[in-house]
C-alpha cells in the first residue's frame, strides 16, 4: 500500500524553515499554549474506502499537538462505524454526524466552527499527508507571522493506476502587497490544493467562508490572500488522490451543485459560475480592511477579468 513515510524518506530536510535546536525552540514555543494548537477539520460523506487511511497519516504525524475535528455528512456506507471506533481508541478526534446532508460547503463551514485551535487544516477524507505535514508548516506559521497560509509541495496519486505526479502550485505568495497577492493567484490557480495547507483560524474567520457554488473554494483562497502571505513548503509532504468516486471526477454540473449545497437542487438554478466568482471577488475586495490605493488596484483588476471573460459572462446571463 502507498506510503506517504515511504515518499518522503528520501527528500531530506532542505525545506525546512529551522533546523536543529532552532526548530526545538519553536515547537517548544508552540505546545506551550493550553488546549490542541492545530484543528484538523474532515467533513467526509461515504467515504469509507480511504478515511482509515486518512485518519492514519495524521496520528502518525511528527508533531502531535492536535485535534481532529470529523462531520459526518449522514453517511450511508461504514464511515461512522469507522469513525466512532477512531474516536473511541484516540482521544484527539471528535466525530459528529448531522442529521441530514447539508452539502460539502456547509459541513466545510460546520468544521471551522467547531474548531478551537489557533491554527485549522481542512482535510478531504482521500487524501494523504506526509509525517512531517504539520511540523512544517508550524514552523512557518511560528516563525512568520504575515503568512496566514502555510502549504507544502503537492503529488498527485491516480488510484487506479498508481501513477505518482509531482505538481507546481504557484502559490508561494510572498509580495507584501496585496493586490499582487491576488493577482497572482489568478493568474495562475488551477488545482486550489492551498485549501488543504495549515491557516491561522482567526483570518481564516474573517472571510465569508466557503461558498456553496462551483470553485467556490478558490473565491475563498483569494479573499485569504488579501489578508497575508502564503508560503510553500519546499517538500513533497502532500498527497492529493483521484478515484472515481472523487468530487473532481463528477462532471454533471447538477451533481456538483447538489453535492455542494443540496437544497440547490430543489430550486431551478440558471449557471452562473463566472458571475458567481466575479460577484465573489468584488464582495472580498470591499470587505477586507485594505488601503484606498490597494482596493483601488484590485477593482481595477477585476474590470478587467470581467472585460477579459464578458463573453462567457454574457452567456450565463
Amino acid at each position: 500500500m502507498f506510503s506517504p513515510d515511504d515518499r518522503t524518506r528520501d527528500e531530506g530536510n532542505s525545506g525546512s524553515v529551522g533546523k536543529g535546536d532552532r526548530r526545538e525552540d519553536i515547537l517548544r514555543h508552540a505546545t506551550a499554549s493550553s488546549g490542541p494548537l492545530v484543528s484538523i477539520g474532515i467533513p467526509v460523506y461515504n467515504g469509507e474506502q480511504f478515511i482509515g487511511q486518512a485518519l492514519d497519516c495524521f496520528l502518525s504525524q511528527t508533531f502531535s499537538d492536535f485535534g481532529i475535528i470529523i462531520c459526518d455528512n449522514d453517511s450511508h456506507d461504514k464511515t461512522e462505524q469507522i469513525c466512532r471506533e477512531y474516536a473511541r481508541r484516540e482521544p484527539r478526534i471528535r466525530y459528529y454526524r448531522n442529521e441530514s446532508n447539508i452539502g460539502v460547503a456547509g459541513n466545510c463551514r460546520r468544521v471551522l466552527d467547531l474548531a478551537t485551535g489557533k491554527y485549522f487544516k481542512y482535510a478531504a477524507h482521500d487524501d494523504l499527508c506526509a509525517p512531517q505535514f504539520l511540523e512544517r508548516c508550524l514552523e512557518v506559521l511560528e516563525r512568520h507571522p504575515d503568512v496566514v497560509l502555510a502549504y507544502p509541495k503537492t503529488k498527485l496519486l491516480n488510484e487506479l493506476s498508481g501513477e505518482l505526479v509531482e505538481y507546481e502550485e504557484g502559490m508561494n505568495l510572498q509580495s507584501a502587497r496585496p493586490s499582487e497577492r491576488f493577482i497572482q493567484l489568478m493568474r495562475q490557480m488551477r488545482l486550489c490544493n492551498t485549501i488543504f495547507g495549515l491557516v491561522r483560524t482567526v483570518e481564516l474567520r474573517k472571510t465569508a467562508g466557503y461558498p456553496a457554488y462551483l470553485g467556490g473554494d478558490i473565491v475563498l483562497m483569494a479573499e485569504l490572500s488579501l489578508r497575508g502571505k502564503f508560503y510553500e513548503v519546499p517538500e513533497y509532504l502532500f498527497y492529493r488522490r483521484f478515484h472515481p468516486s472523487a468530487a473532481s471526477s463528477i462532471k454533471d454540473q447538477k451533481q456538483l451543485e447538489t453535492y455542494l449545497e443540496p437544497s440547490l437542487a430543489k430550486r431551478e438554478r440558471i449557471h452562473r459560475r463566472e458571475w458567481n466568482h466575479l460577484v465573489g471577488h468584488f464582495r472580498s475586495t470591499l470587505r477586507t480592511p485594505l488601503p484606498i490605493a490597494e482596493r483601488a488596484r484590485l477593482i481595477l483588476a477585476l474590470l478587467r477579468i470581467l472585460l477579459w471573460k464578458r463573453k462567457e459572462l454574457f452567456k450565463e446571463l
